[in-house]
């Protein structure tokens, strides 16, 4: 059996139809991009976040970007983040000029240890942007409560977590503004690239539109200096398509990770942990173990293909060597790099192919005899 980390091509098949109509009007009107099926999107994925505003934007990494110039975030600012996330995180900070400052990860669920924030706070201190990794939101109350002490704004990293929930509410209406991705692998993922941002605040979001334009409101009259950060019309037929199946796609998710959970117990790794209050949507799911390296190259021999996300924390790549980052300086962070591995998941997952990945590992415990515990 082969079993893929991700099969686009089992979700993409009952939606064909639907898909290829949309883009032919697209075609059809040669309205490319901000026309009525981003203007529906945003309307649309707002309302499934409980947000007041809604943006498309080209990307995730833009998305984080303008919410951070939007916020007047520049440099000489402080934003305290997470290490353990994909690079986009910082590179949206570093891009605006401003400084990331990196906090642990805590060693169960992998999200932001919150409270190691307020020891990071100095007088350059202008945000805290969490990271709602793996599909499972951060402890948010505390982080809003330190946030509203210290004078402090707060932007969600939602790339891997649409339509997470923390204490009954969505991620993406939790802080001032939100960005998510709709890379092609995510729980609602474009075929090709696209981002959105959720806010509070209309007049911030009106900065936000700004921005991604251009720094433009009305065509040709440029307020400030903005970007290029559009969303084409071609991915938001794509993803108005797939929005009304998410929640029931995630809920397959969740199903498939009770799954694993059920065959995995008694092994010597490591299964998630969801959160007392939070509803987990499994972007995806992670075990941990410290042999992970022959575990994964034995998968793959087997026809089970995993990811690592991520292998290599970001405050110790090059591209940010001048931050002055070195090993040791986030241990937990440091430790979970080494020992992550993600499963097969996506909604159209099999109980036979979860059979197949978790029999798998077993024999690999069997033969090898060197599964070691994280």
């Amino acid at each position: 059996m082969n079993v893929p980390l991700v099969d686009l091509k089992a979700q993409y098949a009952p939606l064909k139809d639907e898909i290829l109509s949309g883009i032919s009007k697209v075609f059809d009107s040669m309205q490319l991009f901000l026309g009525e099926n981003v203007q529906g999107l945003e309307k649309e994925f707002a309302q499934f976040c409980g947000a007041p505003c809604g943006i498309g934007v080209s990307d995730g990494t833009n998305a984080l970007h303008i919410i951070l110039r939007a916020l007047d975030i520049g440099p000489g600012d402080e934003v305290i983040t997470v290490s353990h996330s994909f690079m986009a995180t910082t590179e949206a900070i570093l891009l605006t000029g401003a400084q990331p400052v990196f906090v642990d990860i805590n060693p169960d669920t992998y999200l932001m240890d919150v409270s190691q924030i307020e020891a990071k706070i100095t007088p350059r201190t202008k945000a805290i942007l969490p990271v709602h990794l793996y599909g499972q939101a951060v402890d948010m109350d505390p982080l809003l409560e330190i946030a509203s002490r210290h004078g402090l704004r707060v932007v969600e990293d939602c790339a891997q977590a649409h339509g997470a929930e923390y204490k009954g509410h969505k991620v993406g209406s939790l802080g001032d503004a939100a960005g998510f991705s709709f890379y092609f692998s995510k729980n609602l993922g474009a075929y090709g690239e696209g981002g959105f941002i959720t806010a509070k605040d209309p007049e911030l979001a009106t900065k936000i539109r700004k921005i991604r334009d251009h720094g433009s409101g009305v065509r040709y009259h440029h307020d400030i200096v903005g970007l290029n950060g559009r969303l084409d019309e071609i991915q938001a037929v794509v993803l108005r398509a797939k929005l009304p199946h998410l929640a029931s796609w995630n809920e397959k998710r969740r199903e498939h990770a009770v799954m694993y959970n059920s065959l995995l117990e008694g092994l010597p790794l490591t299964i998630p942990v969801e959160l007392t209050d939070n509803h987990h949507v499994y972007h995806l799911y992670v075990i941990r173990v410290s042999n992970r390296d022959q575990l994964q190259a034995y998968l793959k021999e087997q026809g089970v293909f995993t990811g690592i996300h991520y292998p290599v924390p970001i405050h110790l790549q090059q591209s940010v060597a001048t931050l002055g980052y070195k090993n040791g300086d986030l241990p937990v962070t440091e430790r979970v790099a080494n020992e992550i591995l993600s499963l097969p998941m996506y909604a159209e997952l099999t109980d036979g192919q979860i059979g197949f990945v978790v029999e798998t590992i077993k024999k690999f415990i069997a033969q090898k005899e060197t599964l070691i515990p994280a």
